[in-house]
């Protein structure tokens, strides 16, 4: 495993949105689905708006593998289903959401949501 550099990190953080291509067992690539993504000191994070049962988070748990790209950084990614930090995580999108997006964040940091956070690990 890789960590993500000081930079990708600021690149990542810094857009509104992420694409994520989820790979499957064979390794082609999914078509690519936009998210919100935050940071969490070091770490990434993503969540499904829609809970587990969304398309492209049912896709993820084919492989636990993806390839995200945000800000000019494109990278494959382990995807680890974590239910650490929620509420920094809830935090964290507040905060970078919050103020351009009031409605819609009460969503994505819903229950449904928070059952379906995941932690973008870099790799390769």
């Amino acid at each position: 495993m890789s960590a993500w550099t000081r930079e990708e990190l600021a690149e990542i953080s810094a857009t509104d949105e992420l694409e994520i291509a989820t790979r499957l067992r064979d390794g082609v690539l999914r078509r690519p689905v936009t998210i919100w993504s935050v940071r969490r000191g070091d770490e990434l994070y993503v969540r499904s708006v829609n809970g587990r049962s969304a398309a492209w988070y049912r896709g993820a748990q084919t492989s636990y593998q993806a390839r995200v790209s945000a800000g000019g950084v494109e990278k494959d990614v382990r995807l680890v289903e974590t239910a650490e930090a929620l509420d920094e995580i809830d935090a964290a999108y507040r905060a970078k959401y919050g103020r351009r997006y009031p409605t819609i964040v009460p969503s994505i940091i819903a229950p449904q949501a928070r059952a379906a956070t995941l932690k973008l690990e870099p790799h390769r």
